[in-house]
Protein backbone atom coordinates (compact mmCIF):
# COMPACT_ATOMS: atom_id res chain seq x y z
CA UNK A 1 0.00 0.00 0.00
CA UNK A 2 1.18 3.65 -1.08
CA UNK A 3 2.17 6.36 1.77
CA UNK A 4 -0.86 8.11 -0.10
CA UNK A 5 -3.11 5.52 0.90
CA UNK A 6 -2.25 4.66 4.48
CA UNK A 7 -3.02 8.54 5.32
CA UNK A 8 -6.07 8.44 3.43
CA UNK A 9 -6.82 5.22 5.58
CA UNK A 10 -5.91 7.17 8.82
CA UNK A 11 -7.55 10.59 8.36
CA UNK A 12 -10.99 8.00 6.90
CA UNK A 13 -10.68 6.46 10.45
CA UNK A 14 -10.62 9.32 12.06
CA UNK A 15 -13.22 10.94 10.64
CA UNK A 16 -15.19 7.90 11.30
CA UNK A 17 -14.50 8.19 14.82
CA UNK A 18 -14.98 11.86 15.23
CA UNK A 19 -18.16 11.84 13.65
CA UNK A 20 -19.52 8.69 16.08
CA UNK A 21 -17.96 9.89 19.12
CA UNK A 22 -18.27 13.51 18.87
CA UNK A 23 -21.23 13.73 20.47
CA UNK A 24 -20.38 12.05 23.41
CA UNK A 25 -17.24 13.72 24.31
CA UNK A 26 -19.03 17.16 23.81
CA UNK A 27 -21.46 16.01 26.30
CA UNK A 28 -19.28 15.00 28.75
CA UNK A 29 -16.79 18.07 28.39
CA UNK A 30 -19.74 20.17 28.33
CA UNK A 31 -21.33 18.56 31.72
CA UNK A 32 -17.85 19.35 33.67
CA UNK A 33 -16.10 22.64 32.03
CA UNK A 34 -17.05 26.38 31.23
CA UNK A 35 -19.30 26.45 28.30
CA UNK A 36 -16.94 28.55 27.16
CA UNK A 37 -14.03 26.53 26.98
CA UNK A 38 -15.91 23.50 26.14
CA UNK A 39 -15.34 23.26 22.21
CA UNK A 40 -11.59 23.78 22.57
CA UNK A 41 -11.38 20.90 25.01
CA UNK A 42 -13.54 18.89 22.71
CA UNK A 43 -10.76 19.97 20.09
CA UNK A 44 -7.65 19.07 22.43
CA UNK A 45 -9.33 15.00 23.13
CA UNK A 46 -9.68 14.86 19.68
CA UNK A 47 -6.31 16.05 18.49
CA UNK A 48 -4.92 13.52 21.14
CA UNK A 49 -7.42 10.71 19.38
CA UNK A 50 -5.95 11.77 16.01
CA UNK A 51 -2.12 11.60 17.44
CA UNK A 52 -2.78 8.50 18.87
CA UNK A 53 -5.00 6.70 16.65
CA UNK A 54 -3.14 3.45 16.40
CA UNK A 55 -3.74 3.19 20.37
CA UNK A 56 -7.69 3.71 20.28
CA UNK A 57 -9.33 0.48 20.80
CA UNK A 58 -12.10 -1.10 19.28
CA UNK A 59 -14.79 0.55 21.65
CA UNK A 60 -13.06 4.12 21.50
CA UNK A 61 -16.27 5.65 23.56
CA UNK A 62 -14.57 4.62 27.12
CA UNK A 63 -11.15 5.79 25.84
CA UNK A 64 -12.12 8.64 24.52
CA UNK A 65 -13.90 9.67 27.49
CA UNK A 66 -10.90 8.96 30.03
CA UNK A 67 -9.04 11.31 27.58
CA UNK A 68 -11.05 13.77 28.02
CA UNK A 69 -11.44 13.47 31.91
CA UNK A 70 -7.57 14.07 31.65
CA UNK A 71 -7.68 16.93 29.41
CA UNK A 72 -10.45 18.44 32.01
CA UNK A 73 -8.44 17.55 34.57
CA UNK A 74 -5.63 19.39 33.06
CA UNK A 75 -7.37 22.50 32.85
CA UNK A 76 -9.21 22.56 36.02
CA UNK A 77 -5.50 22.51 37.91
CA UNK A 78 -4.13 24.82 35.66
CA UNK A 79 -7.03 27.29 36.41
CA UNK A 80 -6.53 26.41 39.92
CA UNK A 81 -2.85 27.95 39.66
CA UNK A 82 -3.71 30.91 37.85
CA UNK A 83 -6.09 32.01 40.58
CA UNK A 84 -3.80 31.17 43.27
CA UNK A 85 -0.87 33.04 41.25
CA UNK A 86 -3.63 36.14 41.20
CA UNK A 87 -4.22 36.27 44.63
CA UNK A 88 -0.42 35.58 45.33
CA UNK A 89 0.29 38.27 43.47
CA UNK A 90 -2.55 40.71 44.63
CA UNK A 91 -1.56 39.90 48.43
CA UNK A 92 1.61 41.00 48.03
CA UNK A 93 3.14 44.54 47.51
CA UNK A 94 6.35 45.70 45.19
CA UNK A 95 8.80 48.47 46.75
CA UNK A 96 9.05 50.88 43.10
CA UNK A 97 12.42 52.71 44.05
CA UNK A 98 9.69 56.00 42.38
CA UNK A 99 6.80 55.43 43.73
CA UNK A 100 5.74 57.17 47.15
CA UNK A 101 3.86 54.04 47.94
CA UNK A 102 4.80 49.97 47.44
CA UNK A 103 2.71 48.78 44.19
CA UNK A 104 0.08 46.20 44.71
CA UNK A 105 0.81 43.09 43.71
CA UNK A 106 -2.64 43.55 41.49
CA UNK A 107 -1.35 46.34 39.52
CA UNK A 108 1.84 44.24 38.90
CA UNK A 109 0.24 41.12 37.66
CA UNK A 110 -1.91 43.86 35.55
CA UNK A 111 1.49 45.35 34.06
CA UNK A 112 2.50 41.00 33.67
CA UNK A 113 -0.90 40.71 31.92
CA UNK A 114 -0.44 43.37 29.37
CA UNK A 115 2.82 42.56 28.48
CA UNK A 116 3.68 40.83 25.01
CA UNK A 117 3.77 37.07 25.76
CA UNK A 118 7.86 37.23 25.16
CA UNK A 119 8.40 39.69 27.01
CA UNK A 120 6.66 38.62 30.67
CA UNK A 121 7.88 35.15 29.97
CA UNK A 122 11.59 36.32 29.95
CA UNK A 123 10.93 38.47 33.28
CA UNK A 124 9.19 35.76 34.94
CA UNK A 125 12.09 33.52 34.04
CA UNK A 126 14.81 35.39 35.50
CA UNK A 127 12.57 36.93 38.63
CA UNK A 128 10.10 34.20 38.82
CA UNK A 129 11.95 30.99 38.16
CA UNK A 130 15.57 32.35 39.26
CA UNK A 131 16.75 31.27 36.44
CA UNK A 132 19.80 33.37 35.11
CA UNK A 133 19.47 35.12 31.98
CA UNK A 134 22.20 32.55 30.59
CA UNK A 135 20.19 29.72 31.86
CA UNK A 136 16.66 31.53 30.51
CA UNK A 137 18.35 31.68 26.92
CA UNK A 138 18.66 28.16 27.11
CA UNK A 139 15.43 27.33 28.52
CA UNK A 140 14.20 29.13 25.21
CA UNK A 141 16.81 27.83 22.67
CA UNK A 142 18.02 31.35 22.33
CA UNK A 143 21.78 32.53 22.11
CA UNK A 144 22.54 34.44 25.65
CA UNK A 145 22.76 37.62 23.97
CA UNK A 146 19.91 37.71 22.44
CA UNK A 147 18.39 37.06 25.54
CA UNK A 148 20.00 39.78 27.59
CA UNK A 149 18.38 42.04 24.47
CA UNK A 150 15.14 40.84 24.97
CA UNK A 151 15.07 40.97 28.89
CA UNK A 152 16.31 44.49 28.95
CA UNK A 153 13.41 45.50 26.42
CA UNK A 154 10.97 43.45 28.67
CA UNK A 155 12.06 45.46 31.76
CA UNK A 156 11.96 48.89 29.82
CA UNK A 157 8.11 47.95 28.67
CA UNK A 158 7.68 46.59 31.96
CA UNK A 159 8.79 49.56 34.20
CA UNK A 160 6.94 51.95 31.63
CA UNK A 161 3.74 49.83 31.79
CA UNK A 162 3.80 49.93 35.58
CA UNK A 163 4.69 54.24 35.33
CA UNK A 164 1.90 54.17 33.71
CA UNK A 165 -0.75 52.06 35.77
CA UNK A 166 0.63 54.26 39.21
CA UNK A 167 -0.09 57.53 37.39
CA UNK A 168 -3.45 56.35 36.38
CA UNK A 169 -4.08 54.81 39.65
CA UNK A 170 -3.35 58.03 41.74
CA UNK A 171 -4.37 60.88 38.74
CA UNK A 172 -0.87 62.30 38.64
CA UNK A 173 1.06 62.23 35.93
CA UNK A 174 5.22 61.42 36.47
CA UNK A 175 5.82 65.29 35.20
CA UNK A 176 3.56 66.71 37.68
CA UNK A 177 5.63 64.67 40.28
CA UNK A 178 8.58 66.20 38.77
CA UNK A 179 7.04 69.61 39.40
CA UNK A 180 6.25 69.15 42.71
CA UNK A 181 10.10 67.68 43.54
CA UNK A 182 11.14 71.07 42.26
CA UNK A 183 8.41 73.16 44.19
CA UNK A 184 9.35 71.44 47.07
CA UNK A 185 13.48 71.47 46.95
CA UNK A 186 12.84 75.11 45.98
CA UNK A 187 10.56 75.94 48.81
CA UNK A 188 13.60 74.35 51.04
CA UNK A 189 16.37 76.54 49.53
Amino acid sequence: MSHQADRDDRTARFERLFRAQYPAVAGYVRRRADAALADDLVNEVFLVAWRRLDEVPPNPRPWLLGVARNVVGTHIRGARRARALHERLASVEVAWPEAEQPLSGATVAAALVALRPKDCEALMLVNWDGLTPSEAANVLGERPATFRVRLHRARSRFRTLLERMTEERHGVTRHQHREMDVTREVSNA
